[in-house]
């Protein structure tokens, strides 16, 4: 049992669990809690039906812990919701009934987020610890890997899951802007809250491993990978994320209203509707424009604001109703009939011409779409310039409106491209697949100096010239990794270069170290 606390003058710090059907690993999570450096918080327990934990709980004598019993399942969003309503804390943090902190996670996270205004957000790395389930429930861990050690970008962000729950802490304030957790949602939870998160502040990245969440080797009881198995109910899920706007203002994101200026809902129309939906993933909102009788009938699962115009009017009246109902700082005009060809994932439709433009201080300059032609054009302007462009040479129509004003259209470049980085990963993990080691550590050496990422890409630099057999560069390298986080993988790279270079010493005491933190015995940073 563990009952011993102390004082605190620090900031008190409310930690979430939701428990389901884990009676035999939540013990663990709390005691985790309970051994933290820093003792100034509150644990809010809740059990989301499921089988009984009371027993367990009972062995905590501390008054920190609240338990909150419930026999109904009602999801994690649900049990999170019903936590905060309770919590007192300025900050917010979250553990996994099966996984555990590190003694020294909540005040890394604490130390890192306290006392300054720039990062709301912050968080650390955590080790995927894959681990056999024996007979008796109890686990064996087979290897630690920092599977996700990303450095922020919000563009990335908000096109697919990249941070870990667990691994963050973040201002209550902030998550009462973001209007709390989505009860509709079964999956992706921890998604859906970070990228609302991010619509009001940066995130900070810490180089420390604090925790580590469990990964059971083969048939896995995880809510994010069992809800993988509808695929369908997955994509609703993913896309209902990915089209999430948290009420403004923001602060850190700048909207995109996208206008079709529809005479009728046809066909057509749903068709661009659906693909929009399925393809975009920058905040958006969409606007159609249509004639008052047949808004009321009309049947679709994509959200989008409805513009009424008459049924006669032209296209550039459509656009000019659209504009004064939307309220972006920055407009899409796609034609109707304007097809998203397949929605690549490497060349977004419009996040391809959206980023550049953001970039640019040019109000003048204005972005084709992918996909756009001279038959059905599509482009994204600042809205203040299409308004100027449209209340001046309406009857020009919309892209000839726009030429008249002075604004130029340019397509977006493939180095202007969102996402490069992500796209030169994939190019280099093909590379070390061909056997192309020397390639790849130049890659990953050029993604380093360029895009961040400092320890991620010099143990991918250092994995790659070991392979290539530089032996003694990769140790140079990777040196330089672990006297900042010394992770197995990092450490084993390290006993294997002193291996080839017969230095067998060296080895074998790295070796012994990445084995002490693989049985738990040695935390990551001792």
């Amino acid at each position: 049992m563990i009952s011993s606390y102390g004082n605190n003058s620090g900031p008190l710090v409310s930690v979430l669990i939701s428990t389901y059907n884990r009676s035999r690993y939540v013990a663990e999570a709390i005691e985790s809690i309970l051994r933290q450096t820093y003792t100034n918080f509150e644990i809010l327990l809740v059990r989301d039906g499921g089988e009984p934990v009371h027993d367990v709980i009972s062995q905590f004598d501390d008054p920190r812990l609240t338990f909150i019993d419930r026999d109904e399942n009602k999801g994690i969003p649900y049990s999170f919701n019903e936590a905060l309503s309770m919590a007192k804390g300025k900050y917010i943090c979250y553990l996994g009934d099966d996984d555990i902190f590190y003694p020294f996670h909540i005040e890394t996270l604490v130390n890192a987020i306290e006392g300054q205004d720039e990062y709301g957000v912050v968080y650390s790395d955590l080790y995927k610890s894959h681990c056999r389930v024996e007979e008796d429930g109890s686990r064996t861990v087979l290897s630690k890997n920092v599977e996700i050690s990303r450095d922020f970008d919000r563009m990335s962000l908000y096109r697919f899951n990249n941070m870990l729950h667990v691994s963050i802490i973040h201002r209550r304030d902030l998550l009462e802007r973001a209007g709390g957790y989505n009860e509709e949602l079964n999956v992706l939870i921890d998604w859906d809250m970070t990228r609302k998160l991010s619509f009001y502040t940066d995130f900070k990245h810490i180089y420390e491993i604090t925790g580590e969440y469990y990964a059971p080797v083969g048939e896995c009881d995880r809510v994010s990978v069992q809800r993988r198995k509808n695929t369908t109910d997955f994509l609703m899920n993913f896309c209902r994320i990915r089209n999430t706007r948290p009420p403004k203002p923001w602060g850190k994101v700048k909207d995109v209203s996208i206008i079709i200026p529809a005479e009728h809902y046809d066909s057509e129309v749903n068709q661009t509707l659906k693909q929009i939906w399925l393809c975009t993933y920058y905040p958006h909102r969409i606007f159609v424009t249509l004639p008052h009788s047949e808004l009321d009938g009309i049947s679709s699962f994509v959200p989008f604001t409805g513009v009424v115009v008459d049924g006669n009017s032209s296209m550039q009246d459509r656009i000019k109703a659209a504009l004064k109902a939307c309220d972006g700082e920055y407009a899409a005009v796609v034609e109707p009939g304007f097809a998203i060809e397949n929605g690549d994932d490497e060349r977004p439709w419009l996040e391809t011409a959206l980023e550049p433009m953001l970039k640019s201080s040019d109000p003048m300059t204005a972005y084709e779409l992918l996909y756009s032609n001279e038959n059905i054009r599509a482009a994204v302007f600042r809205k203040e310039q299409l308004t100027m462009a449209m209340e001046s040479f309406g009857d020009h129509g919309w892209y000839e409106a726009s030429k008249c004003l002075g604004i130029r259209f340019r397509r977006s470049v493939v180095e202007e491209f969102p996402l490069q980085f992500d796209c030169m990963i994939t190019e280099l993990e093909e590379i070390e697949k061909q056997g192309g080691w020397g390639r790849a550590a130049k890659g990953f050496e050029y993604l380093r100096a360029n895009y961040e990422n400092d320890l991620w890409m010099k143990t991918r630099c250092a994995n790659a010239l070991y392979h290539n057999g530089e032996h003694k560069r990769a140790l140079q390298v990777i040196r330089e990794v672990n006297r900042v986080r010394p992770a197995v993988s990092g450490l084993l790279i390290e006993a294997r270069a002193h291996a080839r270079q017969n230095e067998f010493a060296a080895a074998i005491d790295i070796f012994n170290k990445a084995e002490r933190i693989l049985e738990g015995s040695e935390l990551s940073w001792t």
